[in-house]
C-alpha cells in the first residue's frame, strides 16, 4: 500500500447508495463483475431502511427491502460493461421475490441461478424441512458468458490412425422411444460381416434408414447410412463379439424366455421380447450381442469448453461429471473459520467464505477486470480477488463498499474501517503464517470516506484535494496521492495531459504554458475555476488545450474526452 503510487483498488466507507451514486459519476459503463451478498430480510434485525431497522412484524417489511434493494440494483445496472454480469447471494425465502425484481431492473439478462449447498448437518424446523441451501442469481448482459472449463482430451485417442484425428466412441442413441420417432427405430446391420443388432425401443438410434425415410434431403443430420459410409458407426470387434442365429420362431421365444438376447449395457435390459414388432425377422439372421457406437472425433466438437453446472459443489463430494464443469466451495461455517483466522475471534457474523466468491469470479471474471461488491460487510470479496490473481497472475481490481452500520447504542461502531479495511490489510500483509500479496498481484487499497456536501456550499467548502481524487477517479479509475503544487497532473491518455490548475493567474498560465515543451506532449485538458480566460490566453500563444469548469465537471461530468 505504497503511498506514492496509484490505487486501483478502492473501499469506500458510506452508504452504499450514496457509493453507488459516486460510482455512476466514475465507473459508469466500466465494471464487468458485481457481486453482492445483500441482508437476507429475515426480520432478525439485519438491515435499515430510513435509518431504521426492519424487525420482524413490520407489515411493509417486504415492500421497503424491494425498495431499498431496487434504489441500488437500479444504479449498480449502469456500471455494467456491454459483457458485464451481477451475481446476487440470496436465501430460500426470499429468492422468489428477489428474482422478480431482478427481472425488472435486469430485463431479458437473466442467465440462471447457482445452488450452493450451506451446511452438512441438518437444522430443526416446526416443517421439519431443513435449509441447507442458498442461491446465487445471476444476470448479465448479451456479450457476458462463464469461462466453463477447458474439455479433457483423454478420453480421445486415435486407435486406428485415423487421419481425422482422435476419437471417442459416443452412444448412437438418443433420449426418444420407438413411438416418438417411429422412424429411427429399426434393425441396424454391419455392412462389412452382415451381422444385425436390434435397437432399443426406449432409446431409438440417433439416425434415421434411408430404407425408412423417403425423403432425405429432410434428414438434416445425415442418415444412418451416410455415416457408415463416411466410418463414423463404430461396430464391435466380430473377434470378440458373441453371435448367435436362431433358426426358429420357437427357438427365438424360448432364448426371450431365459433373458438370453441382446441387452442393453448398464441397464440389461432386453432389446428383444415377445412384444417387438415384426418378431419373425430375427429369425435365421446372425445377431451381435455388442453395441454400435459414433465416432466423435475431436475435431467435431463444437465447443472445446465444458459448461457450468448450476450446482455448486460441497469440498468433500465425489464428482465424477466429464461433460459439465461444477464449482466447487466449501461450506458456510468456512467464512467464520477464516474470520477469526484473520482477527483471532469473531468479530462479524454469517461471512461467506473466500473460496466460494474465487470460483464464482473464476469463471465470471477476465484478469484485468474491475469487481464490485457494493455490500462488502466484511470484505470477503476483496480477499477473494487477491486469491484469484495470485492464482492465475491476473491483475483485477476491487472495489468494495460498506458502511459504519453505528446506531444509538454503539455510536462508534465502524465495520467499513476496523472489519473490512483492517481485513484486507492483514491479508496483504499476511496472516497466520499466509503469505501477503503484492502490489502487482493487488496487495493495496484506498480507503475513501463520502461526505455529503450541498449544491449550494460546493463552491466554498470543494477543498482541492477532494476535486483532484474525483476527478482522478472519473478519468482514470484511480485514487492517488495528491501532488504539491498549483497545477496538478491526473494522467496522460495518448497525447493529451489531464490537468487541473487551482487558480488562474499569469503564473500558473505561464507554467501551462511551458508544459508542453517540458513534458513532451501536443495537447492538454484543463479542470481550472475560470475556463474561459485561461482558453482564450492559451489559444493566443499556439497552445491546443481544452479548458473545462472545475465546478461544472466535478457537477455535470463534463471534459470526458479531449475534442479536437
Amino acid at each position: 500500500m505504497a503511498a506514492d503510487t496509484p490505487h486501483r483498488n478502492l473501499i469506500i466507507e458510506g452508504d452504499n447508495f450514496d457509493s453507488l451514486r459516486l460510482l455512476n459519476t466514475t465507473h459508469a459503463g466500466k465494471i464487468r463483475v458485481i457481486y453482492i451478498d445483500p441482508p437476507y430480510n429475515t426480520g432478525n434485525k439485519d438491515w435499515v431502511y430510513n435509518d431504521s431497522y426492519v424487525g420482524k412484524n413490520d407489515r411493509w417489511r417486504h415492500s421497503q427491502w424491494l425498495e431499498f434493494l431496487y434504489q441500488r440494483l437500479t444504479l449498480a445496472r449502469d456500471l455494467l460493461t456491454p459483457d458485464g454480469v451481477i451475481m446476487v447471494s440470496i436465501n430460500d425465502e426470499n429468492r422468489a421475490r428477489l428474482e422478480l425484481l431482478m427481472d425488472e431492473i435486469f430485463p431479458g439478462m437473466r442467465i440462471g441461478s447457482l445452488v450452493w449447498r450451506t451446511k452438512d448437518s441438518t437444522s430443526r424446523t416446526e416443517s421439519n424441512l431443513s435449509e441447507v441451501h442458498e442461491h446465487v442469481l445471476v444476470y448479465g448482459r448479451e456479450g457476458f458468458s462463464f469461462q466453463g472449463s477447458s474439455k479433457s482430451t483423454k478420453k480421445y485417442k486415435n486407435r486406428d490412425n485415423d487421419p481425422r484425428g482422435p476419437w471417442n466412441i459416443d452412444p448412437l442413441t438418443v433420449n426418444a422411444d420407438r413411438f416418438e420417432r417411429a422412424g429411427f427405430f429399426y434393425p441396424l446391420q454391419n455392412p462389412k460381416n452382415g451381422f444385425w443388432y436390434p435397437c432399443d425401443p426406449d432409446r431409438v438410434w440417433a439416425y434415421a434408414s434411408e430404407k425408412i425415410i423417403e425423403d432425405i434431403a429432410r434428414i438434416r443430420s445425415g442418415s444412418m447410412e451416410h455415416w457408415i459410409r463416411e466410418e463414423k458407426i463404430i461396430f464391435p470387434n466380430s473377434e470378440d463379439e458373441r453371435v448367435v442365429i436362431w433358426n426358429t420362431l420357437e427357438e427365438l421365444k424360448l432364448a426371450i424366455k431365459k433373458g438370453d438376447v441382446p441387452v442393453t449395457p448398464k441397464r440389461k435390459k432386453p432389446l428383444i421380447s415377445e412384444d417387438t414388432p415384426n418378431l419373425e425377422f430375427w429369425v435365421g439372421k446372425p445377431v451381435g450381442f455388442g453395441r454400435p457406437g459414433f465416432k466423435k472425433h475431436w475435431s467435431d466438437l463444437n465447443s472445446y469448453v465444458n459448461p457450468l453446472s448450476s450446482w455448486i459443489s460441497r469440498a468433500n463430494e465425489q464428482l465424477d461429471e466429464d461433460d459439465i464443469h461444477i464449482l466447487v466451495s466449501p461450506n458456510a461455517g468456512a467464512g467464520t473459520e477464516v474470520i477469526q483466522e484473520v482477527f483471532g475471534s469473531r468479530v462479524f457474523s454469517y461471512p461467506k467464505p473466500p473460496a466460494l466468491i474465487k470460483e464464482l469470479l473464476k469463471q465470471a471474471s477476465k484478469p484485468q477486470d474491475i469487481i464490485l461488491d457494493f455490500f462488502a460487510g466484511s470484505g470477503t470479496t476483496g480477499q477473494a480477488v487477491l486469491e484469484l490473481n495470485a492464482d492465475d497472475k491476473g491483475q483485477r481490481s476491487f472495489i468494495l463498499c460498506s458502511s459504519t452500520e453505528s446506531n444509538d447504542k454503539e455510536p462508534n461502531k465502524n465495520i467499513c474501517r476496523d472489519v473490512c479495511a483492517e481485513r484486507m490489510r492483514r491479508v496483504i500483509q499476511g496472516y497466520n503464517q499466509k503469505p501477503g500479496y503484492s502490489s502487482i498481484q493487488g496487495g493495496e487499497f484506498a480507503y475513501i470516506q463520502l461526505e455529503k456536501m450541498e449544491v449550494a456550499d460546493l463552491h466554498f467548502e470543494l477543498d482541492p484535494k477532494h476535486s483532484f481524487q474525483l476527478l482522478a477517479l472519473r478519468r482514470f479509475q484511480v485514487a492517488m496521492p495528491v501532488p504539491e503544487g498549483s497545477i496538478k497532473l491526473l494522467g496522460r491518455i495518448d497525447d493529451c495531459d489531464f490537468l487541473i490548475c487551482n487558480e488562474v493567474n499569469e503564473y500558473t498560465v505561464q507554467e501551462i504554458l511551458n508544459w508542453t515543451r517540458n513534458h513532451a506532449v501536443s495537447k492538454l485538458a484543463i479542470y481550472c475555476n475560470r475556463p474561459e480566460s485561461l482558453q482564450e490566453q492559451l489559444s493566443s500563444n499556439g497552445v491546443q488545450a481544452n479548458c473545462y469548469s472545475l465546478i461544472d465537471s466535478l457537477m455535470f461530468v463534463q471534459g470526458a474526452d479531449y475534442d479536437n
